[in-house]
């Protein structure tokens, strides 16, 4: 988050650039120099492509192979597609924000980047935790794991992962919820002319963390972590088998399996890198660390 800065008259020198240069109470552009700002850009370029188009791979993919349209792929079709709306719709616009440290798309576009950022976001965790419930079930109890996990069930995952992360930004964005209770720091001390602002409230920034982040995230790992202690366990016993007749007879529904754990395994490692990518900054913006860097 980019804070204004408040000059006198005195400070104010021909070399600084501002958002609005004939608008009192601007923001203050960024000072890089050329070859950093293009070293930016190209950097952040790659990373958009690249999001787009991996996404889009696997988009096309399920789409169009008949033997993928499973209820899990399903769902990380979804997944996909809100990653690529982020990659296309999103990062575009947060590149030349975090480049430049100025808006330039308009105070209302502003707010709707701002809610369509966390809404996607947040749309893309929650995707990730109906997943964790999907190998679960796949995992531990594969004998009833399709009647319990259906094409239908997989859409009401879907629904309540795109239509909650929604109406929770949308709404609280547009409401202004965010900054309810801290309007005085916000509008005196962090809003400027030319700037698009993701402020929290001390309240509204312990909501939205544990909603966005904590309490999925939470249940992502205490589902992997069952899924990972039964497929131990599973492996366990099928190698103390004693009996080559059972062996045989098991060796269907472990190949099954093996690849259901093969399969969570690789949702894991995703998952691993989504928390660790997104842990430092849900930890940076709680109101209590900032609370005590105020103090210090």
């Amino acid at each position: 988050m980019q804070y204004p800065v408040y000059l006198s008259g005195s400070e104010l020198s021909g070399r600084m650039q501002f958002c609005c240069e004939s608008v009192n109470g601007s923001c203050i552009k960024s000072s890089w120099s050329n070859s950093i700002r293009i070293s930016m850009y190209i950097l952040m370029v790659c990373i958009i492509l690249a999001t787009v188009a991996g996404n889009l791979t696997v988009i096309i993919s399920i789409s169009h192979f008949k033997q993928l349209h499973t209820p899990t792929n399903f769902l990380i079709l979804s997944m996909a597609a809100v990653d690529f709306l982020l990659g296309c719709f999103i990062m575009p616009y947060s590149m030349v924000r975090s480049v430049e440290h100025c808006w330039y798309f308009g105070e209302l576009f502003c707010k709707i980047h701002t809610s369509t950022d966390i809404m996607l976001s947040t749309a893309s965790i929650f995707h990730l935790s109906f997943i964790s419930v999907d190998r679960y079930y796949a995992v531990c109890d594969p004998l009833r794991y399709k009647s319990k996990i259906n094409t239908f069930i997989i859409l009401v995952m879907i629904f309540i992962s795109w239509t909650i992360p929604a109406i929770f930004a949308f709404v609280m964005i547009f409401l202004e919820l965010n900054v309810r209770g801290a309007e005085e720091i916000f509008y005196n001390h962090i809003h400027c002319v030319g700037g698009c602002f993701v402020f929290f409230s001390e309240t509204s920034g312990v909501i939205a963390s544990m909603f966005s982040f904590y309490i999925p995230g939470f249940v992502m790992l205490c589902v992997y972590g069952k899924i990972y202690a039964i497929a131990k366990r599973q492996a366990r016993s099928i190698k103390d088998a004693s009996s080559q007749t059972q062996i045989r007879l098991e060796m269907k529904h472990h190949i099954s399996r093996s690849r259901e754990r093969k399969a969570a395994k690789t949702l894991g490692i995703v998952m691993g890198v989504f928390l660790l990518c997104w842990t430092p900054f849900f930890f940076c913006t709680l109101p209590w660390l900032d609370a005590q860097q105020r103090k210090a």
